[in-house]
């Protein structure tokens, strides 16, 4: 049956239906996120996804290879592996294949959470043995996952508004000095960092994205980002901010090697340290879909988390396959469905088929590659500010009067941005809890469970009587 027209860009009053059970869409009536887009539309909105996160899919393996002390070929190799799960992983989660998959707009990529026990790894064992025994690690925190995951979405019921105002909060705040930090040239060691052209250039390209979006109408004002870094890349060029040398040394075509590195191998400590890991990039990529539930207008129920933390965990488990790390969601990507209010997961999918086709043919991966930080970190402040103020909108609707809430969302909130502003403020904490609170979604997400218990679980119904219970200004969700 063809997909019906009505347009899912309107703000989204057509009735909500699931897919099938092949994640097809359900013709007549078909939800905005089910509908499928004009080809044109499909492969040009999808590549504003892949140019939102390609920074933060290659900047792990770029990390890791480094600290393993990989040859500029073998990292290449890393990057382009990398690109080809990440794929493989989105579309998973898009499209889905029985009960994995959550069939939402979700963006998979490779998890920043694991790079910091990743290079522990390297370092206790060496440059040969390193990725073999990461790899082994990642396997069997992917597969850890699958098998938790029908029960870890039953914490849905403790993710009420106000958790999931603060949490999507988080999200955006915690991203935003990730944007300012690329709109100032990357990092620290990058030449020009910090300099007034990049600024300058990050600026401009923040000034064409919010021009685009007011002044452009229908299909273009959608592609908004995409024109914003496009019209920013081509003024970094006569600045000297940008070239094409990566093009140049790039490989047309590389099909990728099964356990290039060597074969996994097994060892307890690092399995430990990815496990914990996995179970703090399960709850960010729980929030996330809570997140992007709200913003599609689709709740993201028990069986839709499960779906989804599935698909996490089965990527995770066979991206070390191809030579790539555990898989998460995308925040960022959040933002991007949030600002251009095209909700169609076929338009994330085209983004999935994209960043296999740039893991196969890494000189296609260079020419995304020639957008500059300082464009990113531009467009980065529009989009990861959306997905600020999306959370500060649940908020608004959770019931602020309260007191109870109050005080869990500024206590949250404070918490969560203790790793944010002083990065380094947990390092001489144990690994366990460094691993859980480097993270200021994760930190603050924790937090506001154990608020949300406090105030609102442990003797509600002496509570709900006075009128600061659950019932009377915190609506929970209930599990289907």
């Amino acid at each position: 049956m063809a997909p019906s027209n009505t347009s899912s860009t309107d703000g989204g009053s057509t009735p909500a239906r699931n897919p099938g059970p092949d994640g097809t869409p359900a013709g007549p009536g078909t939800h905005p996120v089910d509908e499928l887009l004009p080809p044109v539309k499909l492969v040009s909105t999808g590549l504003q996804h892949v140019a939102a996160m390609y920074a933060g899919v290659v900047a792990p393996p770029l990390i890791v290879g480094a600290g393993v002390g990989l040859s500029p070929g073998e990292l290449a190799l890393l990057i382009s592996a990398s690109l080809f799960t990440a794929g493989l992983a989105t579309l998973l989660q898009t499209l889905g294949v029985w009960r994995i998959g959550a069939r939402l707009p979700f963006v998979n990529g490779v998890s920043f959470a694991g790079v910091a026990p990743m290079i522990a790894i390297a370092k206790e064992h060496g440059p040969k043995d390193a990725l073999p025994v990461i790899f082994g690690a990642v396997i069997v925190a992917g597969l850890l996952c699958f098998l938790a995951a029908p029960y870890f979405c039953k914490l849905i019921r403790f993710f009420p508004p106000v958790v999931q105002g603060t949490v999507i909060t988080l999200i955006g705040v915690s991203l935003l000095p990730v944007a300012v930090n690329w709109a100032r040239g990357g990092s620290p060691g990058a030449p020009g960092f910090g300099s007034t052209r990049a600024i300058g250039l990050a600026a401009i390209t923040l000034v064409a994205v919010v021009l685009c979006n007011r002044l452009l109408r229908g299909f273009w004002q959608q592609l908004s980002l995409l024109l914003g870094l496009a019209f920013g890349t081509l003024i970094a060029f006569p600045l000297g901010l940008a070239d094409f040398g990566a093009v140049k040394d790039a490989k047309i075509f590389a099909l990728p090697s099964p356990f290039h590195f060597g074969a996994p191998m097994f060892d307890a400590a690092a399995i430990a340290s990815l496990c914990i890991v996995m179970v703090v990039s399960m709850t960010e990529s729980t929030a996330d879909m809570l997140a992007l539930g709200k913003i599609v207008e689709r709740e993201a129920d028990e069986p839709t988390l499960a779906a989804g933390l599935r698909a996490d965990g089965l990527a995770t488990a066979l991206s070390p396959v191809f030579n790539g790390f555990a898989a998460s969601a995308f925040a960022q990507n959040i933002g991007l469905v949030a600002l251009t209010k095209i909700r169609s997961r076929f338009v994330v999918a085209a983004g999935g088929g994209i960043l296999i086709l740039l893991g196969l043919f890494p000189v296609l991966g260079s020419l995304v590659s020639l957008v500059p930080q300082p464009v990113l970190g531009g467009a980065g402040i529009v989009l990861f500010g959306t997905v600020a103020a999306s959370g500060i909108r649940t908020l608004a609707e959770a019931g602020m009067e309260s007191s109870s809430n109050t005080i869990l969302v500024s206590v949250s909130l404070g918490v969560g941005i203790i790793p944010i502003a002083v990065p380094n403020f947990y390092d001489s904490f144990p690994e366990t809890v460094r691993t859980l609170m480097h993270s200021g979604i994760s930190a603050g997400c924790v937090m506001a469970v154990l608020l949300n218990l406090l105030f609102h679980h442990v003797g509600a119904a002496r509570r709900s009587s006075t009128g600061d219970g659950p019932g009377a200004t915190v609506p929970t969700a209930t599990p289907s």
